[in-house]
Order: C-alpha cells, then structure tokens, then sequence
C-alpha cells in the first residue's frame, strides 16, 4: 500500500508534507526524531517546525504511527505496518545512547501490567538503552 493510499484509507488528506513523511518513515523502518526528519528535508515537502510536529501527531493519531520517547526525553516517530490494525504499540524500543538511533523491538511484547480498577490505560513503553553494535564497533577501533 502506498502512503497516498494509506493516508486515504485512515479518513486523512494526502498532502504533500504527509505523504513525504510517511514515506520516509515506511523506507526508514526505524523510529526518528523529530531532528532526524529535519535533518532529512530534502527528502521531504519544505515545512515549518510546527507543521511537522503537528504531521506527526496527526499520522499517530490516526494510527499510521507510534511514537517511543527515550530517556532523552525525545519523541521518536515510526510507521506502523499497514497490515496491522492501528498502532503495533505493544513492543519495546532500543535506544543507543551513543548516537541516538532507537529501534523496534518488535516480537517482544511488554509485560502485562494489572491496573487499579477504574484506571484508563492511555499509553505504555518500555525503552531499553545501551550502545548499539556500530558505536561499540567504532569505539572498539578508536581504542586499537
């Protein structure tokens, strides 16, 4: 399914700055912050901050993206597979503290937590950090 189909089939507008962004998150398959999509403009319609923050609540509302936030205290966005109903939601996320790339963890559910009656349950994660093998690599030949 293309983004431009996928926007339709969730009830959203196909624009442009929409489109870009789901398509880059569908190639990147990883989750990016919101500096890393910056970062990545040319691969995306030119757009202010806020109009970017503002695509990617929208895409994660309508459940064509979830959203880890890292003990960094940033948001990183991905795009869920069209083939699932909503957002995955129920996996972990690595986060590298070296270099800030996080990934699905994807086919490790969080554990189930029981609630006190009557609470509502909005969201829940579990981010595990580290350094990812590049870094350890990259250190590894700093120190040789």
């Amino acid at each position: 399914m293309t983004p431009r189909e996928m926007l339709l089939q969730a009830g959203l507008r196909a624009t442009p700055i929409r489109e870009g962004v789901l398509a880059l998150l569908l190639r990147e398959g990883r989750p990016l912050s919101h500096a890393d999509l910056t970062a990545r403009s040319e691969e995306i319609p030119k757009c202010d901050k806020v109009t970017l923050y503002r695509t990617l609540e929208s895409l994660t509302e309508h459940g064509l993206v979830h959203k880890a936030q890292g003990i960094d205290a940033q948001w990183r966005y991905c795009a869920s597979d069209p083939e699932l109903p909503g957002c995955p939601g129920n996996h972990p996320h690595f986060l590298c503290l070296s270099c800030g790339a996080m990934v699905c963890l994807l086919g490790q559910a969080l554990p189930r937590i029981e609630v006190p009656k009557g609470v509502t349950v909005l969201g829940k994660q579990l981010i595990v950090y580290g350094i990812c093998d590049a870094c350890t690599r990259a250190k590894g030949k700093e120190n040789a």
